[in-house]
């Protein structure tokens, strides 16, 4: 039997006190309700919890902003998640991050932020539309804290403040 089998299409004919197939099964669906459009067709599937969002977003947020201060992508990709404020301060910190690099040629600070990998993700609601998230990354060098934080603003998450320890 598979886990994609239902239960009630699997009996045991000879086992007593079988479920019957109308029976509902012991287990639990995992996947959020389907809506319908207002055409008829189903929705995309979404999370219902919020939290399950802005835990998302923060980890794809860290994690980029991670790779634009190891040099491995533009800093442009996280204008639509960053405030202004934000972007600005992270590319300086880039700036200098490269600029210390072809300074010195020290191969500890070359490999400072290669191979980031988010480790864990912690949200907190501070009011309807407001969440601060901490995240754990560990890089080649050491492990670091990330402090962010998200406002949703017209049906959109935006970071606004972003701080990489």
């Amino acid at each position: 039997m598979t886990a994609a089998t239902p239960l009630h299409a699997v009996r045991d004919r000879t086992a007593p006190g079988a479920a019957e197939p109308d029976q509902q099964p012991h287990a639990q669906s995992t996947t959020a309700p389907v809506v319908p459009f207002r055409d008829g067709g189903p929705a995309p599937l979404r999370p219902v919890d919020p939290m399950a969002d802005v835990r998302a977003i923060t980890r794809g947020t860290v994690q980029a902003a991670m790779e634009v201060l190891a040099g491995i992508r533009p800093i442009h990709q996280l204008a639509r998640r960053l405030d202004p404020r934000c972007l600005a301060a992270l590319q300086h910190r880039a700036a200098l991050i490269r600029r210390e690099i072809t300074r010195t040629g020290n191969p500890a600070l070359a490999r400072l932020h290669r191979n980031s990998t988010v480790r864990s993700v912690r949200v907190c609601e501070v009011r309807d539309g407001v969440y601060e998230a901490s995240a754990v990354v560990v890089d080649d060098v050491r492990a670091r804290a990330v402090a962010v934080r998200l406002e949703r603003s017209k049906q959109v998450w935006r970071v606004t403040e972003l701080v990489i320890g």
